[in-house]
């Protein structure tokens, strides 16, 4: 991704569902569409200059960037209306020097291809998620992605991170809203969702 070029950076706000997380959005496009980088600590961001310096704020617990927006996940102790405009301001002045959040090589962005024996489910599993579910996610300042199918006990699992990370709802959502889905639309493969991870 090249170096953006200086222009007047605007950012809003959102609340999510997770009280610990806030969706901080901008009129540009941070990462490439579709892709989705998460930062549980500071010795994660070797490659991730925007958040290196927001994680050298003592109340950042994690940092999630994707599409236009930076979901930044504060500690417990913290309140948002003692912090926001701090993180508000780093986010504007880093995206307004034109420096890029992320730095990668091209073949990291690039996904392997998949080789399992239930390649064509998964596949189908992966297009329910990105179609009906995902935006929502993202809507929330999260992220979903596929991460793994059991066909002995037709189990999905599927790895949630931005706000969706910690957050008190997220198990209903999981339960509620995903696994009804995919038993409704698979109902021979599916019968159980849970969350791999953090």
């Amino acid at each position: 991704m090249s170096t953006q070029t200086q222009q007047p950076v605007t950012i809003y706000m959102e609340a999510n569902p997770n009280p610990n997380s806030l969706k901080f959005a901008t009129n540009q496009m941070l990462v490439p569409e579709g892709d989705s980088f998460d930062y549980p600590s500071i010795e994660d961001t070797a490659q991730a200059p925007l958040a290196k310096i927001l994680f050298e704020k003592e109340y950042v617990d994690r940092v999630f960037y994707m599409s236009n927006f930076v979901t930044v996940t504060k500690k417990p102790e913290y309140e948002w209306v003692e912090i926001q405009n701090e993180i508000k301001e780093v986010i504007k002045e880093f995206l307004e020097s034109g420096k890029r959040v992320i730095e990668l090589q091209p073949k990291d962005l690039f996904e392997q291809p998949n080789n399992s024996e239930n390649a064509e489910l998964e596949e189908q599993i992966k297009n329910i998620l990105e179609e009906y579910i995902k935006p929502a996610v993202e809507q929330d300042g999260g992220a979903i992605s596929f991460h793994s199918y059991d066909k002995d006990n037709q189990k999905v699992k599927v790895l949630l991170q931005g706000s969706c990370s910690g957050c008190p709802s997220s198990t209903i959502t999981l339960k509620a809203g995903i696994e009804n889905l995919l038993k409704r639309m698979l109902p021979n493969d599916v019968k159980e969702v849970e969350a791999e991870g953090v």
